[in-house]
């Protein structure tokens, strides 16, 4: 069992030693930043998409439970792009009397 192991990893030291030369540093820097660059863009993408299912449940309460007369592709877009705030700007608007 220990000698499988073994061999895997001198095949894949060897294997490392062969390509990581031929590549040179910059390609094994590019690749490292576009992973982190992957990591990061799918961390804030999850983050906007939270935020806007939150405005999309934020604007059907506040439009089928309460009853509020929103504008209802105005709102709802806000709702969507600016999450539970786009949905509080609405009802303040309303409130105030622009909508």
């Amino acid at each position: 069992m220990v000698l499988v192991f073994l061999q895997a990893a001198v095949v894949a030291e060897e294997t490392a030693q062969g390509v990581l030369p031929s590549l040179g540093w910059e390609w094994i820097a590019a690749a490292v930043g576009f992973v982190i660059a992957t990591i990061l863009i799918i961390l804030f993408i999850k983050k906007v998409i939270v935020n806007s299912i939150l405005g999309l449940i934020g604007w059907a309460i506040a439009v089928y439970v309460f009853h509020l007369p929103l504008p209802f592709w105005i709102s709802l877009v806000a709702s969507a792009l600016f999450g539970l705030a786009g949905v509080g700007v609405m009802i303040l608007l309303k409130i105030a009397g622009v909508f």
